[in-house]
């Protein structure tokens, strides 16, 4: 009943002041106590029930030993995996840099082939242009041609009969 009292006091208690109060009571009761280790091993067990322990150093803790062990490993692990998180995030940025990066190129080129394939097409449509301009003026060459030919042929008959006229004449004479 005395240990339960003791752990509700302290319970309620800062767990600096907890502290000093248990050894304080702790050493009173081994004073009038015949069998002191089995005082403090129920002072233990009472304050296990409680939620109170005692560490390696013999401080009072709220929680157990075992559970700050693990709450400590779980601590070291979760910043273990922070930091490879943060390795990964750095990993995966330098990647999507890469990726970016040869993405501008690959637009960069593309834009390159559509402008060598306008300006083919540009030359294309120029050629096509200038071979039908150089076929209208060989058509319009054919067409001249052909007039002076046909004024070629007026005029040797013309000199045919001119000459005919003056033979005529000489004859005549």
């Amino acid at each position: 009943m005395f240990l339960m009292m003791i752990a509700q006091t302290i319970k309620s208690m800062h767990i600096g002041k907890a502290a000093k109060y248990l050894k304080d009571v702790t050493l009173k009761k081994q004073n009038f106590s015949r069998e002191p280790g089995r005082e403090t091993a129920m002072a233990k067990d009472i304050l296990g029930e409680a939620g109170l322990h005692f560490d390696e150093l013999n401080k009072l803790r709220v929680l157990d030993p075992e559970v700050t062990q693990q709450t400590t490993e779980l601590k070291e692990e979760c910043k273990d995996f922070v930091d490879k998180i943060g390795q990964f995030q750095k990993i995966v940025g330098g990647l999507i840099e890469l990726v970016d990066q040869l993405a501008k190129e690959a637009e960069n080129e593309k834009m390159k082939a559509i402008g060598a394939r306008n300006l083919l097409k540009s030359i294309a449509k120029q050629r096509e242009a200038q071979q039908q301009q150089l076929q209208a003026l060989i058509a319009e060459k054919k067409m001249q041609l052909e007039r002076y030919r046909v004024e070629y042929e007026a005029l040797c008959k013309v000199e045919a009969e001119q000459n005919e006229f003056i033979d005529q004449f000489i004859f005549q004479k």
